[in-house]
């Protein structure tokens, strides 16, 4: 990110995923197997096309997601976790937890409810997973 607000690490964090939609992207592909332009367009959220090019291009740039063509169709574009944005894991298992804490309208799914439980267990167990499908 060639402009920041200051040299604090939290300032720094914010500038490359600090807006609304980043972290959902980022939580699409590390949560909900989500690969594609499409699956991210389709999201609950239900994200504006424009932004949703404008994010990956973000987040590709700071090497959070790789861009490459699908095996399966070439025509096709897939995004994936680099280790860098795996290393975001703990983050977005915190947010979960903490919203699903504070927020009555957000209650606590299968994986919050894992969390809750085991919240180190869980982390560990989705670390693994993504470290295995890291290029």
């Amino acid at each position: 990110m060639d402009k920041q607000r200051s040299d604090c690490p939290i300032s720094c964090s914010l500038d490359i995923f600090g807006d609304k939609w980043s972290l959902l992207i980022i939580r699409d592909v590390m949560l909900r197997g989500k690969m594609s332009y499409s699956e991210f367009l389709h999201s609950e959220e239900r994200i504006a096309s424009n932004i949703l090019v404008n994010r990956l291009s973000v987040l590709e740039a700071e090497k959070i997601l790789v861009k490459e063509v699908s095996p399966l169709n070439k025509s096709k574009f897939i995004y994936s976790l680099t280790k860098k944005g795996a290393d975001l894991l703990p983050i977005v298992i915190e947010l979960m937890d903490w919203g699903a804490k504070y927020n009555a309208n957000c209650p606590r799914k299968e994986l919050g409810k894992k969390i809750q439980q085991d919240k180190i267990g869980v982390i560990r167990e989705l670390s693994d997973d993504l470290k295995s499908k890291i290029k």
